[in-house]
C-alpha cells in the first residue's frame, strides 16, 4: 500500500515475569505482527480470549511498548513522535472508562477545554454528538455512579468521537450496549470513516456487527496474526463456527 497511515513491522510483545531468568525474553503476548492500515479503513480485530487483541490496541496507543519491531504513523517511527502529539491523533476507548467525577456534559467537553477551543466550538461539537448518538438530555447532569455500564460505555465513545482523532481504537465498544444502540453506533462509525476519513481499529466479539461495518478483518490466534482479509472475502459462517468451536474447547481446557 502507498503511504500507509499506520504500519507495524515484525512487532513482538513479551510479558516479563519475575520468575524468569534475565536471559529469557519472557512470556510471548504478540509475535511477529505485521500489517498496514490506510486512511479511512474500518478494521475489525477478532480472536479468542487471550489472543492479544487488547494488547495490540495498547501498543498502537503506546500504553505498552513493543519488545521488538517497529510501528509507524504516516511513515514516522512511533518513538520519534511526542507521546502527547501521538495520543492527540490516536485515541483509545477502553472497555471500562472513567468520567473523573464530572457530569456527563462536563466529561464530554473536557478534552476540548484542554485543547483550548472556543466555548462556542465546544458546545457545537458536544451538542452534535449528543444528537447523533441519541444521548438523552437527562443523562447530561449525571455523574459516573448514576450511569449504567452501557451508559458509561456510550459516553466514553462519544467523548472520543468529539476529539475527532485521526485513528480511533475501540476495545469491545458494544459489549454492554443493547443491540439497537450497537447497530446505530456501527452505522455512525462506518459513516465517520467516509465523511471524516477517520481510521478505526475495533476489537469486537460480535461478528455480526463486524460484518456490517468493517472493511477488513485481522484474526489473532495465540498472539499471532492468523489472517488479514478484506471483509468481502471472509467466509463469515465458517469463521463464526470455527471461533465457537475453539472457544468451547478453550473453556473446557480451563474448566
Amino acid at each position: 500500500m502507498d503511504n500507509p497511515k499506520l504500519k507495524l513491522e515484525q512487532v513482538n510483545l513479551f510479558a516479563k515475569l519475575k520468575t524468569l531468568k534475565s536471559n529469557q525474553q519472557g512470556y510471548p503476548i504478540l509475535q511477529d505482527i505485521s500489517f498496514e492500515v490506510t486512511k479511512s479503513e474500518f478494521i475489525g480485530i477478532i480472536g479468542l480470549t487471550g489472543a492479544g487483541k487488547t494488547s495490540l490496541l495498547r501498543l498502537i496507543n503506546r500504553l505498552d511498548e513493543p519488545s521488538s519491531g517497529k510501528i509507524y504513523l504516516d511513515n514516522q517511527e512511533y518513538r520519534q513522535i511526542p507521546i502527547l502529539e501521538l495520543r492527540a491523533n490516536v485515541t483509545l476507548v477502553a472497555q471500562e472508562s472513567k468520567l473523573l467525577g464530572m457530569t456527563v456534559r462536563e466529561a464530554l467537553a473536557y478534552p476540548l477545554v484542554l485543547r483550548g477551543l472556543a466555548k462556542q466550538t465546544i458546545e457545537q461539537r458536544v451538542n452534535s454528538w449528543i444528537e447523533q448518538l441519541h444521548i438523552p438530555n437527562d443523562w447530561l447532569g449525571r455523574t459516573e455512579v448514576q450511569l449504567s455500564a452501557g451508559q458509561r460505555q456510550l459516553i466514553a465513545i462519544a467523548r472520543a468521537l468529539i476529539i475527532q482523532p485521526k485513528i480511533l481504537l475501540l476495545d469491545e465498544p458494544t459489549s454492554t450496549l443493547d443491540i439497537g444502540t450497537a447497530e446505530h453506533l456501527m452505522q455512525l462509525l462506518k459513516e465517520l470513516t467516509q465523511t471524516h476519513q477517520t481510521t478505526i481499529l475495533m476489537v469486537n466479539h460480535q461478528l455480526e456487527l463486524a460484518q456490517m461495518s468493517c472493511t477488513r478483518l485481522l484474526h489473532l490466534q495465540q498472539g499471532r496474526l492468523l489472517a488479514n482479509q478484506k471483509a468481502l472475502e471472509v467466509d463469515w459462517v465458517n469463521l463464526r463456527s470455527c471461533l465457537t468451536q475453539a472457544q468451547t474447547q478453550l473453556d473446557e481446557e480451563w474448566s
